[in-house]
């Protein structure tokens, strides 16, 4: 099966392509040519009507969409809201977990392998992001405190082995008792290490560094950040997310958890290939506004979804966001001076890579799979296409 896409504006990763064709062979984008160079083509052929073409959009940390919850240990839900996300843009997830029973963590593993087996015309689902139990109390935010941990290496290797093959990523609290053997371990075994919800100071993370932790978790949320011992000043792992090089960081770049002034500043003093933009969604993506679960229905925490974030029953914080991914780079265009391009490498190729996939998603380049999305000036989505295949196609969809 051959499709071309004509009269777009192709995004790479350094730049845009005016006046280009993007070639489509089976499942990998095969060529880009000038388009006085096309001609005679056999195949489809998909009019973008000057919109972007652009690589399907990274989410490497969702819970949910479409009313549903990974956590719900349904396979239907998992479906529904990864197909939710899907017609806003992204083409590739990773759903994630929270802080929950081994019970209900075990039934979203294999609930996950039927997903992965029987859905149709939906994104890739990259493997699991477990999101807990490792963390610090005082940073848990919306996480159940029934279910926080110690890191025990014979607790984490049994949901290891039950979960080979499908555990992609773990965020824990690396200043917890053996939370640095449990890095290394990770390391060694494939999976992202990742900091979040810690109570760590600078130094500590600066081992976590040296002992397989390479990303920060939604950056500003539920981390440690300048406190006072004794009249000294001592940096925590906010700090510590711009000053540790090695480290990759996320932000939830919905214009709440984080304002302007914020978007601003992460843009201005981490290295913008070093940022990655996440939905960490609730249920409540993409439905109207009004009360809804946090986690599972039988063991989710209530919330409030008003003025576009899900807050806490009494308000006094957030309790995840209703982001969807064509949001987060409409909000980085308009709160920051990123460039399209930038702003969009930030939710594809950038994520990509903290993956260790970028050898196959995230661009456009010659050779990668084909998951392909096409948008205009807002942002708003028309056309999603995974693996060559068109599994959306609408007059636009932007965020409700």
């Amino acid at each position: 099966m051959r499709t071309a896409i004509i009269n777009g504006r192709i995004l790479l990763p350094t730049r845009i392509v005016k006046g280009g064709v993007l070639i489509i062979e089976d499942d990998v984008i095969a060529d880009i040519l000038p388009e006085d160079a096309f001609s005679g083509f056999e195949g489809q052929i998909i009019d973008a009507k000057g919109r972007y073409v652009s690589p399907g959009f990274v989410d490497i940390h969702t819970h949910g969409a479409g009313g549903s919850d990974y956590m719900d240990g349904d396979l239907d839900a998992i479906i529904r809201a990864a197909k939710t996300h899907m017609q806003y843009g992204a083409t590739s997830i990773l759903p994630t977990t929270l802080t929950s029973s081994k019970e209900e963590l075990f039934c979203l593993f294999d609930q996950f392998r039927q997903a992965k087996k029987s859905m149709q015309n939906g994104p890739n689902l990259l493997g699991l992001h477990l999101e807990g139990p490792y963390f610090s109390y005082l940073q848990r935010g919306a996480q159940d405190p029934r279910y926080l941990k110690k890191p025990q290496k014979e607790n984490y290797m049994r949901i290891l082995e039950l979960g080979d093959g499908i555990i992609k990523r773990w965020s824990i609290a690396p200043e917890l008792e053996g939370a640095l053997e449990m890095g290394r371990l990770l390391r060694n075994n494939g999976v992202v290490c990742s900091a979040g919800h810690t109570d760590a100071t600078y130094e500590q993370m600066v081992q976590a560094a040296e002992n397989g932790f390479t990303h920060i978790t939604h950056l500003y949320s539920g981390m440690s950040t300048i406190v006072r011992k004794g009249g000294f000043r001592y940096a925590g792992a906010l700090e510590a997310g711009f000053l540790i090089d090695s480290m990759s960081v996320e932000i939830i770049a919905d214009g709440k958890h984080l304002p302007e002034s914020l978007l601003r500043y992460v843009c201005k003093f981490k290295p913008r290939d070093q940022i990655c933009l996440v939905t960490d969604s609730m249920r409540a993506s993409g439905m109207p506004e009004g009360e809804y679960l946090l986690g599972s229905l039988r063991n989710g925490t209530p919330t409030i979804v008003e003025d576009g974030v899900a807050k806490m029953p009494d308000r006094s914080g957030f309790a995840g966001s209703v982001a969807t991914a064509n949001q987060l780079v409409r909000s980085m265009l308009q709160c920051t001076d990123l460039s399209i391009v930038e702003a969009v490498r930030m939710l594809t190729e950038n994520p990509a890579r903290v993956m260790n996939i970028a050898d196959k998603k995230g661009s456009l380049n010659i050779g990668r799979d084909a998951d392909v999305i096409l948008f205009n000036d807002d942002i708003s989505v028309s056309l999603v296409m995974i693996s060559g295949r068109t599994t959306v196609e609408q007059e636009y969809k932007a965020f409700i």
